[in-house]
């Protein structure tokens, strides 16, 4: 769990750093106002964050639809050698030295 955290909020903040930013304003604003009795920090927390969720899910339904590029397959080897194959090895028994 604790090694996730760190790259979910990387990959976060690499695709959309401003929307990033502001929620993270508004889950603090959020957690202190609410530790804290402050109702105007709490709700300012909230609101920040929703404008931040809404900004975030109108960007993703503008962004048009990423087209799947069928997959090749990449051969490193050719389906038959070019050369010919190799003679049969044999072992030959040894005669043990007298």
């Amino acid at each position: 769990m604790n090694a996730v955290l760190p790259r979910v909020l990387k990959s976060a903040y690499r695709k959309e750093p401003l929307i990033s930013i502001f929620m993270t304003i508004g889950i603090v604003d959020a957690v202190i106002g609410g530790f804290d009795d402050s109702w105007s920090l709490f709700a300012f927390g909230l609101g920040a964050l929703g404008v931040a969720l809404t900004f975030k899910l109108w960007r993703m339904q503008q962004r048009p639809p990423v087209p799947e590029e069928p997959q090749t397959q990449e051969y490193y080897l050719p389906a038959q050698s070019s050369s010919s194959a190799l003679p049969m090895l044999s072992i030959a028994k040894k005669k043990p030295p007298q």
